[in-house]
């Protein structure tokens, strides 16, 4: 596992324990070399994101119970991919987003301006 600093250099916080997040499924969206997603982005869902993620191919909404998943709804916070969030930053419909609790490696994907934009935890 890469080290648990968050995009502001801080100790890694936590995204969500329910729903259980992450690519480890630890609450946090820590991340390593096996996670070719990098799920390393804590959002906070709304229902625009989430029709727009079903509408890529991605259905966070669906419940799928053969992956103990029960569907995420608006308010859930979950690891997204860096990648899945710049592009919806990209076509206006990105969630809002902890800083705290995302990975400093989904800085090698998302500038840094571009996450602040989103930030629900910026002073």
């Amino acid at each position: 596992m890469d080290e648990s600093v968050n995009v502001l250099g801080q100790p890694l916080g936590p995204c969500s324990g329910k729903p259980l997040t992450g690519f480890f499924r630890d609450g946090h969206c820590n991340t390593c070399a096996a996670d070719q997603g990098s799920h390393t982005v804590c959002a906070v869902m709304t229902d625009e994101f989430l029709a727009y993620s079903k509408y890529v191919g991605n259905d966070l909404s669906t419940p799928r119970p053969e992956f103990r998943f029960a569907g995420l709804k608006a308010g859930d916070r979950w690891c997204l991919c860096a990648g899945r969030f710049l592009q919806a930053a990209d076509e206006g419909c990105a969630p809002r987003v902890s800083l705290g609790a995302t990975h400093r490696k989904a800085l090698e994907i998302v500038p840094l301006d571009v996450l602040k934009a989103h930030a629900i935890d910026l002073s």
